[in-house]
């Protein structure tokens, strides 16, 4: 899909791998909608950013969701992508010292990261049904989702999260497949250990080991590469159904 034009869609725009990703879009000559649970950062993000919209949503209240992308395509009149960047992390084991772990934490990472995911992008795919196909493809719609490492590395305390990201990387194709009479492409980046706001506040000792992790380059991975892949998956009309790594070649260890 050429992205000059086209509107895009992103959950957790407001910061880390959305907003880089939101600057590349904007880069290539597309406009953004910005979906954040935190609404002045994301106004303060579309303001800096340019060609770009803020919209609070709450990406587990699907009453907020369908509200955001209704106003989206009011404001826009279109959605043609979608990047889902919106998620949560929680490190806890199975049993710790307080007994099992609490389910409701358990269930807020699913909500969050697995059926939040899925509440925005279906949303979107039923708005981008109605786009006019593009190219020899007849392509309506690009879908990108964000899963983890973890999906597959899963370490000690991150069954929740682990659950999470699998349940995203495990959709990507029945939702490929579900989507391919629509014109509608789907794929998902698992990414490694980034440089995100969420690893921000990790001490030297946590973010250390990881790094030794990575094969090469040895450093965390940076949002703007993030971002690159994401564009290069919305202009690739063939990539359609996979799942990417995109993690310097690190294996996670149990801890």
């Amino acid at each position: 899909m050429n992205i000059e034009g086209k509107v895009a869609a992103i959950t957790g725009g407001a910061s880390g791998l959305g907003r880089a990703t939101a600057e590349a879009i904007i880069a290539r000559g597309g406009q953004v909608a910005i979906l954040d649970l935190n609404h002045e950062l994301a106004e303060q993000t579309a303001k800096e950013l340019g060609n770009a919209r803020a919209y609070q949503v709450n990406v587990t209240d699907d009453a907020s969701v369908s509200s955001a992308i209704a106003q989206i395509k009011a404001d826009f009149g279109a959605i043609h992508i979608n990047v889902n960047c919106a998620g949560i992390g929680a490190a806890a084991r199975t049993v710790g010292r307080d007994g099992a772990l609490d389910i409701n934490k358990f269930n807020m990472i699913i909500q969050v990261n697995l059926v939040g995911t899925f509440s925005v992008l279906s949303k979107c795919a039923a708005v981008m049904q109605d786009n006019e196909p593009e190219g020899e493809a007849l392509e309506r719609g690009v879908i990108v989702n964000t899963a983890s490492v973890a999906a597959f590395d899963g370490q000690v305390g991150q069954a929740a999260y682990t659950a999470s990201k699998a349940g995203v990387a495990g959709m990507t194709l029945p939702i490929a497949r579900d989507l391919s009479r629509q014109g509608i492409r789907v794929c998902t980046i698992a990414p490694g250990i980034f440089d995100t706001p969420m690893m921000a506040g990790a001490p030297e000792q946590v973010r250390a080991p990881l790094i030794d992790m990575v094969q090469y380059p040895k450093r965390l991975g940076i949002p703007p590469e993030y971002g690159m892949l994401a564009t290069h998956i919305i202009e690739n009309t063939y990539l359609n159904g996979e799942t990417i790594r995109l993690d310097g070649g690190i294996r996670m260890a149990p801890k």
